[in-house]
């Protein structure tokens, strides 16, 4: 069994690549069988919103939305509280499996025994 993966995305489509290699790198993870945690801060926290990872679009690349979808089958989607609230979103703004939380989580995902954790 593979480690747990915490990806933390910390770009939106102000950096199209590295964002979508933060959801590429993670739903591949989720895809080999390993417990994977995508965290949203920044810009990213947008594409916790319906309607925004599908307006992405970055040539050559898979689709952001389908990422994103294969991660929320398989792991967990998070969205930072204080990024979130600068963007005036709830979880009631999110798609459907995509939670919000804070740093405490985020720092107790990534000191969980070998967990790697990965930022972009």
């Amino acid at each position: 069994m593979p480690r747990p993966l915490v990806v933390k995305v910390t770009c939106g489509a102000e950096d199209p690549e590295r964002a979508n290699q933060a959801f590429t790198v993670a739903a591949a993870a989720v895809a080999s069988g390993a417990e994977v945690s995508l965290w949203l801060t920044g810009e990213a926290a947008w594409f916790g919103v319906p309607g925004r990872a599908e307006a992405f679009d970055l040539p050559l690349a898979t689709p952001l939305a389908g990422l994103r979808d294969a991660v929320l089958a398989g792991g967990r989607l998070t969205v930072c509280s204080q990024c979130a609230a600068r963007r005036d979103l709830a979880e009631s703004d999110l798609v459907e499996g995509a939670t919000i939380a804070g740093a405490a989580v985020f720092t107790e995902e990534i000191l969980g025994d070998g967990v790697q954790a990965l930022v972009y």
